[in-house]
């Protein structure tokens, strides 16, 4: 199997630097390139057509939210993985919309952003637990103008796991999760062990068939499980 290239996009020398000894160092991943600014990415990934792209927002020229949608229009097998310090709703939506696969915090540790470079490519969407909250109140609210109506429950050899497949104690954690808070957080509002929680969560992700605990949450909410009220 063919390495996965990436190609880093950052203003910052140091940034850029560091993220390729990162993922350079990974079995399996290649640093196809390096952008400066939203521009030089576009023509970088015309050349290198690279499998994922790390992407900065603020940059000069043009900036990562631009750059995103230019590439995920004329280039939609490469994922994008927005890389930023920047958590306020506008560019996390607005980074969303462009097509970004990913969304991660600069404060990242390096097996995080290995695994989000991973995760996309295998059809995951890596979203930071920072602004994973976000991400779902916003579902929430434009499901609610366009009338969105919970569906019904699955039915007999139906792709999606039937409702009564959760427990009600898997469900009272479904709903925590869908608030976007963390197991610590889900323990001490359940009166629950934290080791407990993370169980549930596990098998909660895998009765739900997501890849993560952010696809459990939104699934729940897709399907009526949970709500963020």
């Amino acid at each position: 199997m063919s390495a996965l290239r990436v190609l880093v996009v950052d203003d910052q020398d140091v940034v850029r630097h560091g993220l390729g000894v990162i993922l350079g160092h990974q079995p399996g991943i290649e640093v196809a390139g390096f952008a400066a600014n939203g521009q030089e990415a576009l023509e970088q990934a015309a050349i290198l057509k690279p499998d994922v792209v790390l992407m900065d927002l603020k940059m000069p020229r043009m900036n990562g939210i631009q750059a995103t949608r230019q590439i995920t229009k004329h280039h939609p097998a490469t994922k994008i993985v927005v890389l930023t310090t920047y958590d306020d709703d506008e560019w996390v939506f607005d980074a969303i919309r462009a097509g970004a696969s990913g969304y991660l915090l600069k404060d990242s540790d390096g097996a995080e952003i290995v695994g989000a470079v991973r995760g996309v490519m295998a059809g995951e969407v890596r979203i930071d637990p920072a602004v994973a909250g976000k991400v779902l109140h916003e579902f929430n609210r434009l499901a609610g103008q366009q009338g969105h109506q919970p569906p019904k429950p699955a039915q007999p050899g139906s792709d999606q796991p039937l409702l009564e497949d959760l427990t009600e104690r898997e469900l009272s954690v479904l709903q925590e999760l869908a608030q976007g808070k963390t197991n610590r957080e889900i323990a001490d509002s359940l009166h629950l062990a934290e080791g407990t929680v993370k169980n549930y969560v596990s098998i909660i992700i895998d009765k739900l068939q997501a890849n993560d605990r952010t696809q459990a949450a939104i699934l729940a909410l897709k399907r009526g499980l949970a709500t963020l009220d």
